[in-house]
């Protein structure tokens, strides 16, 4: 449900035109390069943001997520858990560099099932 009141808040801005930085741009999902891995293995993903802005970051493991949890903060921006399978990561304006976060997530795929950490490591431009 906060998805859609995000969109509809980005047609909304994007309609009237009254600002310079579209917030359709948030909503969007963070570029990113993941490496896979099952249920109850780690993974570790980059992903690309510009400085001040924020990116959505989604669990991608094949099958069910049945829980998640930030497991570890970044130091250069902020990471919201929207929900079990979606995460909102903001780079600090200003800022350009490197960050990292990691998030834990259990769930259930088609052949193993268990706890993972993945772990993102972030450019900021």
């Amino acid at each position: 449900m906060r998805l859609s009141k995000v969109a509809a808040l980005a047609l909304i801005v994007g309609a009237t035109g009254s600002m310079s930085a579209s917030p359709a741009l948030a909503a969007s999902d963070c570029s990113k390069l993941v490496e896979l891995a099952n249920w109850g293995e780690n993974s570790t993903g980059d992903i690309s943001v510009a400085s001040g802005q924020s990116c959505l970051f989604p669990i991608t493991m094949r099958g069910t997520v049945t829980s998640s949890e930030i497991f570890q903060k970044p130091a250069h921006g902020k990471l919201k858990k929207l929900n079990a399978t979606t995460y909102e990561y903001k780079a600090k304006a200003r800022y350009k560099g490197s960050d990292s976060f990691a998030i834990k997530a259990t769930g259930q795929g088609p052949t193993a099932s268990g706890t993972s950490v993945i772990t993102v490591n972030a450019t900021i431009k």
